[in-house]
């Protein structure tokens, strides 16, 4: 079901971050600080999910927002480590809870419960911790999602908007448009293109051949720039040689000192599974050091969390 709220910046409207009281906790702060201000988001909620062994699970359903002294405690802890990245921006409603349950069960209901546009979550490299749920919850979130890397960047000067002409790519390039106008950042487009295992039967080289899918690529390109009222934005074409498209892209954005990859995403609800592009999701896993903004049609996993809402 389409949002009926009337947004702007993309339908960024309301954010939340995933924390878990690891060294990780300041890069997601800091870098959400950063994005909240410049998409001029007007409320966020981040939120730390404690196991909830200590207290029974019936007492748990009846009271949701229950939490014992510990957390309390927690929460006075966090919220003055929060607000202390947000004094620059008084504009943004900034809460800080603490809930008991499981992470992503707990993260995914709060998504729906508070209409989150915009999902934070860090991704580890060598901090401890195997940032399984921000994986994880990749796949399942109903709504566009940042992962934050270990030493985010302070500003936005590069961001690189891979596109494939779809309708998902306009959404993406849409997005990272209104960060690099606020920012002042230099936006560019990545197309990867590949020749076709039956080129041999046309008498073409295979180098040949690339130059000739070059040249639709580039024709498909300035298609796409008439479509979203653009005619400047630079783009590489990057040939694909072994089919590994999220390889070639993060090495592309880690060669051009990328700031930010913003990627379109298509969601597939099935019956137990809801899934993010195939192209998205293998950038989570590889990409470790470049943020990345995966930018969903909001609501497309919806079945996925009306079911999580039921358990």
């Amino acid at each position: 079901m389409e949002d009926s709220r009337t947004h702007t910046n993309n339908g960024i409207e309301v954010a939340l971050a995933g924390l878990d009281l690891s060294k990780m906790d300041n890069y997601v702060i800091q870098f959400a600080a950063l994005v909240c201000k410049v998409l001029s988001v007007r409320q966020i909620y981040f939120i730390h999910v404690t196991k909830s062994s200590e207290l029974p699970a019936d007492v748990l359903e009846e009271y949701p927002g229950l939490v014992s002294p510990s957390d309390e405690s927690i929460q006075t802890e966090l919220d003055k480590k929060v607000k202390g990245y947000f004094t620059d921006n008084p504009d943004i409603e900034v809460n800080v809870e603490v809930q008991s349950g499981e992470a992503i069960a707990c993260l995914l209901r709060y998504t729906k419960v508070k209409d989150v546009d915009l999902i934070f979550m860090g991704r580890k490299r060598s901090l401890e911790g195997s940032g399984i749920v921000s994986g994880r919850l990749a796949r399942k979130s109903p709504c566009s999602l940042l992962l934050v890397p270990e030493n985010p960047p302070t500003k936005l000067e590069k961001i690189m908007v891979p596109v494939d002409f779809s309708g998902y790519a306009k959404k993406a390039f849409s997005c990272a448009q209104s960060i690099a106008s606020s920012t002042g950042a230099s936006l560019s487009c990545a197309n990867i293109y590949k020749v076709p295992t039956g080129y041999h039967t046309t008498g073409k080289s295979y180098d040949e051949f690339a130059k000739i899918m070059e040249g639709h690529a580039r024709n498909d390109y300035r298609k796409f720039l008439k479509s979203i009222g653009e005619e400047e934005i630079p783009c590489d074409f990057l040939l694909s040689k072994d089919g590994d498209y999220a390889g070639l892209l993060y090495q592309h954005g880690a060669v051009e000192r990328a700031d930010l990859i913003v990627v379109g995403s298509k969601g597939r609800t099935a019956a137990a599974v809801a899934l993010i592009g195939s192209l998205a999701e293998k950038l989570t896993y590889l990409n470790f050091t470049i943020p990345l903004l995966i930018m969903k049609k909001k609501g497309e996993n919806m079945g996925f969390l009306q079911a999580i809402m039921r358990l």
